[in-house]
């Protein structure tokens, strides 16, 4: 068990802390898991090294935060262990054992879900000597940089997160999604921005690729914003990049933050990760301390 209580430093002034005194492959007491719950709460991003992590205690730790949900493309999860995700270059037996690349768009998993992905867990088995760093962007602070007229215009308007529309136009290296795989994740609506359960602060909440529409916004109008908006929000004040090593394991939360993987050399360099993913609750936006003053 693991008795001492974790320190934090700080990744980057933006997101992100490094916590150091937690071996993940042993069992966690609940007063550390709180501890852990209320940094990723606030930081967005949590950075353990050196983790020596079997797929079973993974999907063990995992579970302290809440409920695992498989991946859609179940191709791509573990055999006999679907929690797990595989994120791979590596290819087994003449056939891929992971998805191949990740996302190099913008984006936060599963935000084409119901109930979005509160967070995942990331761990890195095999990295490449140079690119395929993943960034990391606060949807904390970028929301905080906006300007007020565009605060208003997101408090106002319903994001279409669409999965098969994202997998049938940028991703056509992967196996198409099956009829079953489409029905599982039909289109749905979010608020452009969120509140935080747990740290009260609002975030954008938009995915560059995954978000089709606006509701009541034509596509090209629509699109037009996210791009404006996204680019912003991924400006290097917000963005922390993180070089992988072997044995590093980053919880990111997905309800204030965006990642995306830098490109490497897939033909020279093998580069596999495995990811928990855990379920969330819908996304809303609470008002503003002075809104609800007026609205009583």
């Amino acid at each position: 068990m693991i008795d001492d209580s974790p320190t934090f430093t700080p990744l980057s002034p933006a997101i992100g802390m490094e916590v150091h005194g937690i071996d993940m492959s042993r069992p966690a007491p609940p007063d550390i898991i709180a501890r852990l719950n209320e940094a990723l709460s606030h930081n967005s991003i949590l950075l353990f090294r050196d983790q020596d992590l079997a797929p079973e205690r993974h999907i063990a730790f995992s579970r302290y935060f809440g409920e695992l949900e498989p991946h859609v493309a179940d191709q791509y999860n573990m055999p006999g262990q679907p929690e797990i995700f595989i994120v791979s270059n590596v290819v087994e037996n003449g056939r891929e054992i992971g998805a191949r690349g990740g996302a190099r768009h913008w984006h936060s998993d599963y935000s084409y879900r119901e109930r979005p992905s509160l967070g995942s867990l990331f761990h890195c088995l095999e990295c490449p000597p140079e690119g395929g760093q993943t960034q990391f962007a606060s949807m904390y602070t970028a929301y905080e940089a906006l300007p007020d007229e565009k605060k208003e215009l997101l408090a106002g308007v319903r994001a279409v997160h669409d999965y098969n529309y994202y997998w049938t136009n940028y991703t056509p290296h992967r196996e198409p999604l099956t009829e079953e795989q489409r029905r599982q994740v039909p289109p749905v609506a979010h608020p452009a921005l969120r509140t935080h359960p747990v740290s009260g602060r609002r975030a954008l909440y938009l995915a560059h690729q995954v978000v089709s529409h606006f509701e009541g916004m034509e596509f090209e109008e629509s699109q037009e914003i996210i791009e404006e908006i996204v680019s912003f929000a991924t400006e290097a004040r917000f963005v922390y990049t993180h070089e992988w090593r072997p044995g590093d394991v980053i919880f990111w939360d997905n309800r204030s933050s965006m990642h995306r993987v830098l490109p490497f050399d897939e033909e020279r360099h093998r580069r596999r990760m495995h990811r928990t993913t855990l379920k969330g609750d819908r996304p809303y936006l609470a008002p503003l301390p002075d809104e609800a003053g007026k609205a009583a």
